[in-house]
């Protein structure tokens, strides 16, 4: 018996084995459906006619003035019959020379029979001509309907002289880790391929964009597979595959889908509308860490602290206040900083919505009406104005926060090169091996608000109060509003023994 002849032996035993025990320990009359199918071949046979190659083409235009690519003039000379003909030969090869075109491959999905398609905006950014080819190699052109850059979504139309076969978003909000999921799509411009794996994590954040959220998946997901479905057994769209971790290009089993319920609304939009509509609150929020929530009252660190208020905002106009930590958003629980900018982008422009927030060791509501997120976002709203001016005055050391304070003045201003608006107290030294260190506070930032009042301090010594206060209550950090370059943050940080 060969090697190969063992292997394949054992592996029909324990598998065998596998289904006993999975049909024992299931309940009754689920044990079959909990197993992992026997094939996907039916299934895939019912989605290929609905997954699309799709490749585009850019045209690079010469620039004005660069010699042509096909050669030189040869140097002739002057005077004689040869210096017209190649002169004209030459200018004539250069204004009928071809232009460059610089091609790239995709996937997508036929969403409605009348050939509505989506795909990743990365795949069919800057193209010329976009060509979507079907399962059964027809050919057809398509147009751009709309685009979304934030979440990397397209949607395109195509003119078939019959209906297509399409097929439909399913809820990625019911997938679990685990479950059995099927990828079909273009890889490196192969065809149709089909892949199958499981959904190895949930709400990945990868950085490449403020909605991140995607699934995870061992199918295999290689370069050209951008813009393709992933299924569940149902033959429904969970995902749209995007980005995969290569540090070879290929799949190493780590790739990454836009869950369909993120998809889904935006897809909607662009095809009202051309573009997304989000809503949009108007602030700019970080994370709660443990030192904040101390600092704050909260017992544990969760939603999103507003660290900053657009002018004209429905956050200021909705009485938001800085400081403020945003615990739910129209009844959906923040738990963490960056579901809130997914929540409210999902939420109708227009719709008045409830935000509970924790205020002053209180939780409050506040009832507010949407915007939609404008274009060009107006930046935060400034420091107030106002300040005196005069000598630098004597640092005051606040030694259970490591660091040293002074009065803002015109020296301090000229020296640490500060705006003119900017009010507080200024950080003039931080301690080697101290709290403010810790966090990366640093000579010239700027101490606006102190504890869970979010008190304004203009004076050391108002800082000092308050530690000293936050102290004799046994607190165990204080939270500041640190301003710097402009921007601003709050940091929660430990009291040290004096």
């Amino acid at each position: 018996m060969t090697q190969l002849g063992f292997s394949r032996r054992n592996a029909v035993s324990r598998n065998f084995g596998v289904l006993i025990v999975a049909a024992l320990l299931a309940p009754s009359g689920q044990a079959m459906a909990k197993i992992a199918p026997e094939s996907f071949a039916d299934l895939a046979a019912k989605l290929l006619p609905a997954v699309v190659n799709i490749s585009t083409t850019q045209v690079i235009k010469q620039q004005p003035g660069t010699p042509p690519q096909q050669g030189q003039r040869p140097r002739v000379a002057p005077g004689t019959p040869f210096e017209d003909f190649f002169r004209e030969f030459f200018d004539r090869q250069r204004r009928g020379a071809p232009r460059q075109k610089a091609t790239s491959l995709g996937s997508g999905f036929v969403i409605d029979p009348s050939g509505l398609v989506v795909t990743n905006n990365h795949v069919i950014a800057e193209a010329d001509e976009i060509m979507v080819t079907f399962a059964d190699d027809r050919k057809l052109k398509a147009k751009v309907i709309g685009r979304d850059p934030k979440t990397d979504l397209a949607l395109l139309k195509v003119e078939p002289k019959k209906p297509l076969t399409a097929v439909r978003f399913g809820n990625s909000d019911t997938a679990r880790v685990g479950d059995w999921v099927v990828a079909i799509g273009n890889p490196f411009g192969l065809g149709g391929t089909v892949t199958a794996g499981i959904i190895s994590a949930r709400h990945r954040d990868i950085n490449s964009g403020p909605y991140d959220d995607f699934i995870q998946t061992d199918a295999s997901i290689n370069r050209g597979n951008s813009g393709g479905p992933m299924f569940n057994l149902k033959g429904e769209v969970v995902g749209v595959n995007t980005a995969i971790f290569s540090p070879s290009g290929g799949s190493v089993g780590i790739g990454f889908a836009i869950p369909s319920n993120l998809a889904k609304p935006i897809i909607a939009q662009l095809k009202k509308f051309g573009k997304p509509k989000r809503g949009w609150l108007g602030v700019n929020i970080q994370t709660v860490t443990k030192e904040i929530a101390e600092g704050l009252g909260l017992k544990e660190a969760t939603g999103a602290l507003v660290a900053n208020i657009t002018e004209n905002s429905p956050a200021a106009n909705g009485k938001i206040e800085i400081g403020d930590v945003i615990l739910t958003f129209d009844g959906k629980k923040v738990g963490e900083m960056r579901r809130l900018p997914r929540i409210v982008a999902e939420t109708t422009v227009g719709k008045r919505v409830d935000v509970d927030v924790w205020r002053k060791n209180a939780k409050i509501r506040l009832n507010i009406l949407l915007g939609e997120f404008p274009e060009n976002p107006q930046v935060a709203s400034a420091p107030d104005k106002e300040e005196p001016n005069g000598k630098s005055l004597t640092p005051v050391n606040i030694k259970p926060l490591g660091l040293s304070l002074a009065t803002v003045t015109s020296d301090l201003r000229d020296r640490f090169k500060l705006d003119e608006h900017v009010k507080g107290v200024i950080v003039t030294n931080v301690d080697e091996g101290g709290a403010a260190a810790e966090k990366r506070i640093r000579p010239g930032d700027i101490i606006r608000k102190i504890g869970p009042e979010h008190a304004p301090v203009t004076k050391p010594s108002q800082v000092k109060s308050h530690v000293d206060k936050a102290r004799e209550n046994r607190m165990k950090s204080i939270i500041v509003l640190v301003e710097r370059g402009g921007s601003t943050r709050f940091v929660g940080l430990k009291l040290e023994e004096s």
